[in-house]
């Protein structure tokens, strides 16, 4: 635990942005199975968390696309900040270690 405090730095927006990659594929595959306005208090809560980065990335999305493939690309740039801020902290010597096993 005391390892977690000292690189909390790399853990907690780790973990945030792993947290919303999981929920927008969550969103994706409940998504093939109910309508898009269901009124079920899960659906809710996936469109709540995910539609504000949603919005985010539909910026820099040509307009032309579908939903879907918007919340695909949600999808690659958490995937690619996550790396991203793995290799700036390598960069900057601040990653932390691999745990031995």
């Amino acid at each position: 635990m005391a390892d977690f405090w000292t690189h909390w730095y790399f853990h907690i927006p780790n973990f945030v942005l792993a947290a919303l990659v999981y929920t927008f594929m969550g969103r994706l595959l409940l998504g093939i199975f109910v309508p898009q306005d269901w009124d079920n208090y899960i659906w809710r809560a996936f469109k709540s968390l995910t539609d504000p980065v949603i919005s985010l990335v539909a910026l820099i999305t040509p307009q032309a696309l579908p939903r879907i493939v918007v919340v695909v690309f949600c999808v690659l740039w958490l995937s690619v900040a996550r790396v991203g801020l793995a290799v700036g902290l390598n960069v900057a010597g601040l990653l932390p270690p691999a745990a031995a096993v």
